[in-house]
């Protein structure tokens, strides 16, 4: 039998299981940009420590998603200054859709000082947890996965097409929940799945979305930079599966025009880090003023970074009242209208789900800037708004309606900027500009459709 390195001893069960008595022949060490992509460096496992690092240079935290670079006000931006990444072994999972046996390993990113790199998005959601560490409460989180499976799309002047089922129709209909529907594309769900208990990852259920083509993943609760990590890993995953079965997956906020978009609800609560108790929650069962102050939070302080939970030109397509997307920030008990949605759900595990957020987000960003505005509405003992009865697509607008928009409220420093990092946020806004600079310079079908000869 052929014996694994130490280090990986306490690895999951399900992970020795796919291991079983192959040798591991490389490893990937990772870290997320600003996107949430995977970048990084694989090695043999010959040449991987475990307590050794490596170098990396800081400038592909400047690149945007066209992979042009955008110019910040920062001394000595082009020297390319290199970071040190060392790994995190509690992050370490099966690559299981690669040829060699692959493990993938997430590394912390500091300066040659040993300061923590700030502009690493990983960075700037432990830098929000620490502000609740220093309060004695930890966020649990679990999030829910929207994509799309589609047929393989490579001339960007046509519409994206839904993956064919099993009986080679296209699911054109919407039948939301249906178990047929999601039986259509039963071998690729068969393969996530599989692919994630091999990395350790616990999915707590996958249902058919109301799009065609559309699935969600829904992952067990946990603490927020283990899911993020999850969700980062597993968007690669779910890349490599649809690859292995001739289709694409895309995370795209809205990728087919009359389609419903994708989302990535969050379900937040605290608890106490002595006691385990969630603070959302009186001794007598009732809802405390800290849960109440993190609701307000979210809906004073998210308007502000709506931007990192709906990153691109894109992630506004979404946003049409009445179309499986809220369009606000209000909060309801079981409502699913309002952006802010209380499950129903006994004492203990009083959540808030944040329904706002778009599956294209960096899942540390968003978690982030969630959790940052939640802080200050405990921190500032803030109130909310009336609960929403009914129907909240009516309701006053106070999100913005365009990722320029966003920006503007992005701008300057204020005190949720202070919690997420300045330098990150200015680094944030000026890929933005550039990515919206990029967008302006292309001709779009609608324009040569409608006033190429109309005007």
């Amino acid at each position: 039998m052929t014996k694994s390195p130490k280090w990986l001893e306490s690895r999951p069960a399900s992970f020795h299981q796919w291991l079983g008595d192959r040798k591991v022949d490389q490893v990937a060490c990772v870290i997320a940009d600003i996107a949430g992509g995977t970048r990084g460096k694989t090695v043999a496992i010959e040449k991987f420590s475990p307590t050794e690092s490596m170098l990396l240079a800081d400038s592909l935290f400047y690149q945007t998603i066209t992979g042009s670079y955008a110019e910040i006000e920062v001394e000595d931006q082009w020297t390319e200054a290199d970071m040190v990444l060392t790994p995190d072994l509690a992050t370490t999972v099966a690559c299981p859709w690669t040829k060699d046996v692959t493990l993938q390993v997430i590394h912390d990113v500091s300066t040659q000082d040993g300061e923590p790199v700030g502009l690493a998005p990983r960075n700037v959601l432990k830098r929000v947890l620490s502000y609740y560490d220093r309060e004695g409460w930890q966020p649990v989180v679990a999030p829910e996965l929207e994509f799309y499976l589609t047929e393989p799309h490579t001339d960007p002047n046509l519409p994206v097409k839904p993956k064919s089922g099993r009986t080679g129709r296209n699911t054109v209909k919407r039948q939301v929940y249906s178990l047929s529907v999601l039986d259509e594309y039963g071998p690729i769900i068969d393969d996530i799945q599989g692919f994630a208990k091999a990395q350790g990852y616990d999915i707590d259920g996958v249902v058919q979305e109301d799009g065609s083509g559309q699935i969600e993943i829904n992952l067990k609760h946990g603490s927020a930079i283990a899911l993020a990590d999850q969700v980062f890993c597993l968007k690669r995953t779910i890349h490599e599966v649809a690859l292995k079965h001739d289709c694409f997956a895309t995370f795209m906020a809205k990728p087919m025009q009359g389609g419903p978009g994708s989302a990535m609800h969050i379900h937040q609560s605290i608890v106490d880090k002595k006691t385990g108790e969630n603070i959302f929650s009186r001794e007598d069962g009732r809802p405390s003023e800290l849960f109440y102050g993190f609701i307000a939070g979210q809906q004073q302080h998210l308007p502000s970074v709506f931007c990192l939970i709906a990153p691109y030109i894109n992630s506004y397509r979404r946003f049409i009242a009445a179309h499986s997307a809220p369009v606000n920030l209000e909060w309801g008990e079981d409502n699913r209208t309002t952006g802010l949605r209380i499950p129903l759900s006994p004492p203990v595990a009083r959540r808030v789900e944040n329904r706002i957020i778009g599956m294209d987000c960096n899942p540390y960003l968003a978690l982030a800037a969630c959790l940052a505005s939640g802080f200050i509405g405990m921190k500032m003992a803030l109130s909310p708004r009336d609960a929403m009865i009914g129907e909240a697509y009516k309701s006053d607008l106070v999100m913005p309606r365009s990722l320029n928009m966003a920006l503007d409220m992005f701008a300057g420093k204020t005190e949720i900027t202070d919690i997420l990092g300045n330098d990150f946020c200015q680094l944030y806004r000026a890929i933005k500009k550039s990515e919206i600079d990029d967008y302006s310079a292309v001709i779009t079908p609608w324009e040569r459709d409608y006033l190429l000869l109309n005007v």
